[in-house]
């Protein structure tokens, strides 16, 4: 009998290895004159700003792919049904 919390655990466990994945690799730099041209689009306050919505960003983006990634596997190769 699965456990009713199982799908809930699984995901937070992923995303648990996003954000320790989002540790090891840095995000992507734009430079300074991107930065300053993303800033005026977006109507940002300060650079700060800009980097914590990137950060957000990465992180979203490696916990998807790590979930997919992952969940893929699970079912190729471990999963028993």
């Amino acid at each position: 009998m699965k456990h009713p919390l199982e799908t809930l655990v699984t995901a937070a466990g992923i995303l648990l290895m996003a954000f320790i994945s989002v540790l090891l690799l840095p995000a992507p730099s734009p430079g300074l004159l991107r930065a300053q041209h993303i800033m005026d689009i977006f109507h940002l306050q300060d650079l700060n700003q800009l980097y914590t919505v990137l950060f957000c960003l990465w992180f979203l983006l490696l916990g998807t792919l790590e979930f997919y990634l992952l969940r893929f596997i699970w079912r190729r190769w471990f999963s028993l049904a």
